[in-house]
């Protein structure tokens, strides 16, 4: 996984499968990440990455609570079919914005 910041929204860029090991440590540097650069927003670019199970929702949906209560937003990109089908079944498709790509995502949350 890598995290870049770019002004106050976190991008990460996920790989791999979104399971429970890998979902800790998404959790722990999206973290770190937000308290360090006071972050408001976050994308998570899932153009890597091939699968994600219950612990991954579970982290998207904590970082959403974290960046919501500030008035921030929450995008996905790059989403495969796979994880789609995730994002529908598990409601995430109605609470975060999804956008094609990180920069689509950007220019959005630059407009206000």
């Amino acid at each position: 996984m890598q995290a870049k910041v770019k002004g106050n929204t976190l991008i990460l860029i996920i790989s791999g499968d979104v399971d429970h090991h890998s979902s800790e440590i998404i959790k722990q540097i999206a973290d770190k990440r937000i308290m360090e650069n006071n972050i408001r927003n976050i994308i998570f670019d899932f153009s890597k990455s091939t699968f994600m199970d219950s612990s991954g929702i579970g982290v998207v949906i904590g970082r959403y609570k974290l960046v919501n209560m500030a008035g921030g937003r929450i995008a996905a990109v790059n989403i495969n079919p796979t994880i789609d089908r995730i994002f529908v079944i598990s409601g995430l498709n109605k609470i975060i914005e999804r956008y094609d790509t990180v920069e689509d995502a950007l220019m959005e949350y630059q407009k206000g």
